[in-house]
């Protein structure tokens, strides 16, 4: 095991993927499915589907012609990759087949065909719905041994009352009645003769003959027979504390037909005892050495080999209460009660409830007892197969799961509980052709059958091992055309046709690139790379490359020329036909101005730019681009009914307002839609995720000639007005001013004049300086007015 785990960490090491890990005989080694499959031990085809699920082997006549034996087996692709044709790969699938036309209430799938090979695993689910109402089947079996008189007494009233009881639970309720005490033979019962007629005579009470089983009343709807036939019935008694219960049982389990149970019924068996059964070995006590058959022995409604037969032992009872879907319930009194607890887990859908003095809580107690059988889900296996394991997890309603978890508790009506069953082979020893597993839910009147087809060996053989080509049997199987071509259909020359290795009749055989042998096509080695397909018309080298890849490496070569995958086009197959790398945030392609080509925008708007033709600063601020959308919702007039065949004019959302704001900002902009009416239409610019929205004002705007000229003369005569009020305002604010300091208006204009030929007050001297030596000076006075 430490080599194993080094090895696997050495390999992780080496970045090699393994698939599958398995563990020789002797623990040596931990392979790979790749090594397994190539292994130099492999001799034949069936020993390579021995290997794994994952190994095939080619049959084919040339492949790999003078290699060795053990060439022929590998995983599928590599085999296709080193030239087999798939036609001649033996490589049965593992599978599931689910049968849906059995039709089901309760339990689906009800039938499964697993395809196994050795070393494989599938998995399926199993659904089992809990009904809330079923039809109740109930059989009493009562100990009427003496110590049970108080609670016999009891039973002859509770049967009207306990029917009406579980008329809650279900719409269809019957009863049944059998009584037991122990075997009639020694040392079980005193067989003195007056012993034998009157158990109780030491006691001075008439008591009916000791009995193994006696079967009183079968199944009936009728509550008043029920009572009647209880009423009738009397004590017996014997020697030994033990009683013959499992005798009882066991015969009530396996006689269907007497005790009437139905099969669309729940069945409930409820004992009544105060004491322990007897065993199987118990009997040789009384010299009885015969082992119980498993048949029902009812002579007369009583059971014949009580005294010939052992007892039955819990193995044979769980099996056939299992196999007859029985809940059991042990109605105990007494000290035995522990005894039956540690029977219960022994005994498929098994409760116990402790009965009171004089059986008082006998009603509660039953249908407590249902309620929580009923709330119990457990799927019981049944594999009559070696070499095949079954592993089962239940998932329960509330989602609760464990691993080898059979059974769901608290299951309430309606719900259903899940099993994941896993179905393994490890080998083929010991399993034929067909073989069954059984899986049966404890208490439901239905089963799913399971059915095992094993892949142990190979249809068609190989060139070493049989005359080459040829099938393992001495007839050819139907699906094993492909092995040899006995009885093939031959022309008048005693040649094999032809056209099955040939595209059509225009084409050569196989291509003229290999050669037709029993109807199918063996290609020819090239040097160049390998030649393939059904008629040789594919290769690995004749194409165009993309990157060093034939065919960009999405596509076949196929005469010639690339035969592209889906999703793929172009002649070396580079281009991908997806336009998801050309769409916007808003899901359109190429902005809406362009064309998606090999996966690359080509922009048709010559105005717009970018890898998604996004780039467009005239498109995205000029109204004009967006009048023929406008156009169109006019021509409609606004019908939303209408607003889908504006859809090829419009890439934006288009919406109708009543009220566009005049007013511009960075978040909007608005325009202007003229019409031939001398009329225009307000439409706005919204950006809105990514992309644009309009919003159309749904009134137009119209100008008339009339409203201009009379507009125009008002402004004129008011800019007049205006003008000559603040002309004479003007003047009379100077005269004013004028007259308040004394001066006349000549005085003013005569000082105004002299004003603009004499200087101020102010003096300043300028002086300019040369490089060269000597100066000029500028002396400049300028002499106050009132000095003048």
């Amino acid at each position: 095991m430490i080599a194993c785990y080094l090895y696997k960490y050495y390999q992780s090491l080496m970045k090699m993927v393994y698939t599958v890990c398995m563990l020789t005989a002797t623990l040596e080694t931990c392979e790979s499915a790749s090594d397994r499959c190539t292994s130099s031990s492999v001799s034949s085809c069936n020993d390579c589907l021995y290997r794994g699920p994952e190994c095939g082997w080619c049959f084919q006549e040339d492949f790999l012609v003078g290699t060795a034996l053990h060439e022929r087996c590998d995983l599928v692709s590599n085999l296709i990759k080193k030239g087999c044709i798939s036609h001649f790969i033996e490589s049965p699938l593992v599978k599931v087949v689910v049968n849906a036309t059995s039709a089901s209430s309760q339990v689906t799938p009800r039938d499964v065909s697993l395809h196994l090979r050795p070393g494989s695993e599938v998995n399926f689910i199993l659904e089992v719905h809990q009904l809330e109402r079923y039809p109740v089947d109930m059989y009493y079996l009562v100990d009427v041994s003496a110590s049970m008189q108080d609670n016999l007494d009891k039973l002859k009233s509770v049967g009207f009352s306990l029917s009406q009881k579980m008329q809650e639970f279900s719409s269809d309720f019957r009863l049944g009645f059998g009584s037991f005490v122990d075997k009639p033979v020694s040392p079980y019962i005193n067989v003195h003769p007056p012993k034998i007629m009157n158990p109780c005579s030491d006691y001075d009470i008439q008591c009916r003959p000791a009995h193994g089983f006696i079967h009183v009343l079968s199944l009936t709807e009728n509550i008043t027979e029920f009572t009647r036939v209880v009423q009738q019935q009397h004590i017996s008694g014997n020697m030994d504390t033990p009683e013959g219960g499992f005798d009882a049982m066991f015969q009530t389990a396996v006689c269907q037909s007497h005790i009437s149970w139905r099969k669309e019924a729940k069945h409930l068996l409820l004992v009544m005892t105060d004491q322990p059964s007897h065993l199987a070995l118990d009997s040789k006590l009384a010299g009885i050495v015969v082992p119980h058959d498993g048949n029902c022995h009812l002579v007369n409604n009583t059971y014949s080999e009580a005294a010939n037969m052992e007892h039955p032992t819990i193995g044979q009872l769980a099996e056939k209460l299992l196999e007859n879907s029985i809940y059991s319930i042990f109605a105990i009194e007494g000290q035995q009660y522990t005894w039956y607890e540690d029977l219960i887990p022994l005994l498929p859908g098994a409760v116990v409830g402790k009965l009171e003095s004089k059986a008082s809580n006998l009603k509660e107690l039953v249908v407590d007892a249902y309620k929580k059988l009923l709330s119990e889900v457990e799927l019981q296996v049944e594999s009559l197969t070696n070499g095949v394991f079954v592993n089962v997890t239940a998932i329960c309603p509330d989602g609760s799961t464990s691993p080898g978890l059979k059974k769901c508790g608290n299951v309430k009506p309606n719900e259903k509980v899940l099993f994941n069953i896993k179905v393994g082979m490890q080998e083929c020893h010991g399993l034929g052709d067909e073989a069954y597993i059984f899986l049966k839910p404890f208490g439901f009147n239905e089963t799913t059958k399971v059915r095992l087809q094993s892949q142990c060996s190979c249809r068609c053989g190989s060139p070493a091992e049989h005359t080459p080509g040829k099938c393992l049997d001495e007839v050819t199987p139907p699906d094993c055309e492909n092995c040899r071509c006995n009885h093939m259909e031959k022309t008048k020359d005693g040649q094999l046709p032809l056209r099955n290795c040939q595209a059509d009749q225009m084409q050569p055989v196989c291509s003229g690139r290999g050669l037709c042998l029993c109807g199918k096509c063996l290609c020819d080695q090239s040097s160049l790379g390998r030649i393939y397909g059904e008629y040789c018309e594919m290769d690995g080298f004749s194409c165009p490359y993309y990157q060093g890849l034939l065919c960009g490496g999405h596509g076949q070569c196929i005469s010639g020329k690339c035969e592209c995958s889906s999703g793929w086009e172009g002649e070396n197959c580079n281009c991908s036909v997806s336009t998801e790398t050309c769409l916007t945030p808003d899901s359109r392609i190429c902005s809406g101005r362009g064309k998606c080509v090999c996966g690359k925008c080509q922009c048709e708007d010559l105005r717009s730019s970018g890898q998604l033709c996004e780039l467009c600063p005239t498109c995205e601020s000029s109204c004009e681009t967006y009048w023929k959308c406008v156009q169109c919702h006019l021509f409609n007039d606004f019908s939303e009914t209408k607003t889908t065949q504006c859809n090829r004019t419009c890439s934006p959302m288009v919406h109708y307002v009543n009220q566009i704001f005049d007013s511009e900002s960075e978040n909007f902009k608005n325009c202007l839609y003229p019409t031939k009416e001398k009329c225009h239409h307000k439409f706005q610019m919204v950006p809105i995720f990514g992309g644009k929205q309009i919003r159309i004002f749904r009134y137009p705007e119209c100008i008339t000639e009339q409203s201009y000229f009379p507009t125009f003369i008002l402004f004129f005569i008011l800019t007049v007005v205006i003008g000559v009020m603040a002309i004479g305002i003007l003047k009379c604010i100077v005269m004013r001013e004028n007259h308040v300091k004394g001066e006349s208006p000549l005085d003013v204009y005569s000082l105004s004049t002299k004003k603009d030929y004499f200087p101020t007050a102010n003096e300043k001297t300028i002086t300019y300086r040369r490089d060269r030596p000597g100066e000029m000076h500028i002396h400049i006075h300028k002499m106050p007015l009132h000095d003048i």
